[in-house]
């Protein structure tokens, strides 16, 4: 087999981000995928649960797809990538008393959060939704430089109310001084997406930086399903040239065609696994104290009309967050990093309809999208535990479903190798592994051979479906080994 510049191990967004910096650069790019079909968490399948529709099979919604300096120079927008913006972003429904809401429209929100909420809500937001390009910066940069939005006045005071809201929320000190439920319950269940204890500051800065995103570039739902955003991709690869190979699984070196560079878009403990003593002492050393996050267990259910929500406000919102009052959830979440499952875990559930029509049956069949948090490895079936939550705040939600589908979190890596026991963050999440992820060095993308480079959600900035940790290893890649130093122009070509 012939030698090219770069090949990349892994097709999830990451992956092909990096693949596609490499090939505007004029690099020759192969990329080597182990499913069937490329995407890894970023796909969509037809899915016959009662009846035949279009179903996410791991991310769903894409506020950091929206926000991403990498999608927004590639212009998804550009290549025919419609997407789908809920007057919602998000809900939290709470068992006494109506639900807390976070829309579009941060003036809107603070209305109906009431007096004493809104007001600690429109606080903690006014200035960093003022501020949401540095916000956006910090949260999406490689942790090892200062975005320049930072320096300027208004990026200044972001930074500073970035910290001073993540120290209160993300600590003991939110219920101390605090006196604001819905606000409370409303941040801490956004906050969930990082699947980690609570109160945390990882957790904290989650819900700051996707909590911004809500109320100035949205949440929005790709028309159709994820996979529009993975086949821009994979189209623009084509069109550039590059080689992209399914059904290929590497597990050893002998696996690799002949190469100059090697970006590895998996976990750390597969290419690991692959190189294996080639690495030096060290640096294994400090992977193995890079463990797998908490898991979660995914159900896909078919309805075959809306879910009948106690408020029905709720109905407006792209994604709910389901974990009741601020203590209920920190108590649940506690119970599922300890190895335990929770009777009433965090659930995050996705209502695509909201804002894509396509994805209706002709009936009136239409998806619902769910996750819930459970232990790492956990091999139960949570389709009766899923449904007993929504239900809690559906009433009759068991009377709408036509059908349903569960992947324990044992079997999530069946579908993602990445997902090592559910472990969809490819690591785990806490503020010290958002700093050294996944290790501590200067250059958390370069592994100890001098060719190959991690570029998965387990270096920074983590999980999410931006692209980000792609650019930011293939930024490095093109600079030390092809002495390109300029950002190549990745937008759509004539």
């Amino acid at each position: 087999m012939s030698s090219v510049d770069v090949v990349v191990v892994g097709s999830g967004p990451n992956g092909l981000a990096a693949a596609v910096v490499c090939a505007a650069a004029g690099l020759s790019v192969t990329v080597l995928e182990a499913e069937p079909e490329p995407g890894g968490g970023c796909r969509t399948q037809l899915l016959d649960l009662g009846a035949p529709l279009p179903h996410d099979l791991c991310s769903a919604v894409h506020p950091m797809a929206v926000a991403s300096p990498f999608f927004e120079q590639f212009d998804l927008a550009a290549r025919g990538v419609e997407f789908g913006y809920p007057e919602a972003s998000y809900a939290h429904p709470l068992d006494d008393g109506p639900a807390a809401v976070a829309y579009r429209d941060l003036d809107r929100t603070v209305r109906e959060l009431g007096s004493r909420d809104g007001r600690l809500y429109r606080r903690i937001l006014t200035p960093l939704v003022r501020g949401a390009g540095t916000v956006r910066d910090i949260g999406l940069s490689d942790v090892r430089s200062v975005p320049s939005s930072a320096l300027r006045p208004r990026g200044l005071g972001a930074v500073a109310a970035l910290g001073a809201s993540a120290l209160t929320l993300g600590t003991p000190l939110w219920d101390r001084l605090t006196d604001a439920p819905a606000c409370g319950a409303l941040l801490s269940g956004v906050g969930a997406h990082a699947n980690t204890s609570i109160p945390s500051l990882a957790g904290a800065a989650t819900a700051l930086l996707l909590g911004t995103l809500a109320h100035s570039r949205g949440w929005p739902i790709p028309v159709g399903g994820s996979r529009a955003i993975t086949d821009a991709l994979i189209a623009d690869l084509n069109a550039r040239g590059a080689s992209i190979q399914c059904d290929y699984r590497v597990q050893h070196t002998s696996d690799l065609p002949p190469a100059r560079t090697y970006l590895f878009d998996t976990s750390p403990w597969t290419m690991s696994r692959v190189f294996g003593d080639m690495l030096s002492p060290r640096y294994r050393r400090a992977l193995s104290r890079f463990t797998p996050n908490n898991g979660v267990a995914k159900v896909d259910f078919v309805l075959r009309e809306p879910v009948p929500w106690s408020d029905p406000r709720v109905a407006a919102a792209g994604t709910v967050h389901l974990g009741g009052t601020r203590a209920q959830m920190a108590h649940a979440e506690r119970e599922t990093s300890a190895g335990r499952h929770s009777r009433a875990p965090m659930m995050l559930t996705s209502q695509p309809t909201v804002v894509d029509p396509s994805r209706l049956g002709t009936d009136g069949h239409r998806p619902l999208w769910t996750y819930a948090h459970v232990p790492n490895g956990s091999t139960r079936d949570i389709t009766d535990i899923a449904t007993e939550q929504i239900e809690r705040f559906a009433p009759g939600f068991r009377d709408v479903v036509v059908g349903s589908r569960c992947i324990p979190a044992s079997e999530m890596s069946a579908h993602n190798a990445n997902y090592v026991g559910g472990d969809i963050a490819v690591g785990q999440v806490s503020m010290y592994r958002i700093l050294a992820r996944p290790v501590p060095r200067w250059d958390p993308y370069r592994t100890s051979l001098p060719n190959v480079y991690l570029c998965s959600a387990s270096t920074p900035p983590g999980p999410g479906v931006h692209g980000m940790p792609g650019l930011h290893a293939a930024r490095r890649v093109l600079d030390t080994h092809f002495g390109t130093t300029a950002m190549p122009d990745i937008g759509p070509r004539a």
